[in-house]
């Protein structure tokens, strides 16, 4: 199969998100294994005015997430379907958290360098075309010494990780989507995983990007060994890589 990009991928997701929240909530841990992740961003929970960039926001569960973490951070989500924005905007937010419909590749023509403190981008890099060059846009939008946080099915190096993978896809993921009408996305959801990087091998991305103090951090359930937490951060000084 070829995997969905852009313009056939966003479609695809505006269709599928009438049913994504609860298909996602039936996955067990889900929603527990983002707030996880988030958490791994280290923000201070008091931390007024952090600039927080959610790439990849899809219906607002990682933007929850971000903000069971750091209740008074100035969130921005970032999605390319508009169908996902749609209803992660019908849902009530507090103030400073806003909603951008964006791709990925047409961020670094809208922002400024250094615009946000952290960056957490919830299952998106498989998804794109080109990963490497979005790390080096998503580096310069921070400031020095700002915080990434991935959280990004990327499998294990055990030949068991791929064979759960494959079971759960095979008996749960595809014929769900299927049933609701949106077999294509959840086909390209399995191929993409088993296409992307290994856990290690995208950590490796992150550092030739320029990231300091790179981290995989597992998560728990069936889950582990298949959706990892990478954490790393830019240089504490301007203009030097880290």
């Amino acid at each position: 199969m070829t995997l969905l990009r852009g313009d056939a991928l966003s479609e695809a997701f505006d269709h599928g998100s009438t049913a994504y929240d609860r298909l996602v909530s039936a996955s067990p841990g889900y929603h527990a294994h983002l707030r996880r992740s988030a958490r791994r961003l280290g923000l201070p929970e008091e931390g007024r005015g952090l600039r927080v960039l959610d790439l990849g926001c899809g219906t607002g569960a990682s933007t929850a997430a971000l903000l069971a973490a750091a209740p008074r951070a100035r969130i921005t989500g970032v999605d390319a379907s508009a169908g996902m924005l749609d209803r992660a905007t019908a849902k009530s937010w507090p103030q400073g958290v806003d909603f951008v419909h964006l791709p990925v590749e047409e961020l670094a023509g809208r922002l400024e360098a250094g615009s946000f403190d952290a960056v957490f981008a919830g299952y998106l890099f498989r998804n794109l075309t080109d990963p490497d060059e979005a790390l080096d846009m998503l580096h310069g939008l921070l400031v020095p010494g700002g915080r990434l946080a991935v959280h990004e099915y990327t499998l294990g190096g055990s030949p068991v990780h791929r064979a759960v993978w494959s079971a759960v896809c095979s008996l749960i993921i595809q014929p769900a989507g299927r049933l609701t009408g949106d077999a294509g996305l959840y086909r390209h959801l399995r191929d993409s995983v088993t296409r992307f990087d290994t856990a290690p091998a995208f950590a490796q991305r992150l550092r030739r990007a320029g990231f300091a103090d790179v981290r995989v951090l597992p998560l728990p359930g069936w889950q582990t060994g298949i959706t990892h937490t990478f954490v790393g951060r830019t240089a504490a000084v301007p203009g030097v890589r880290a």
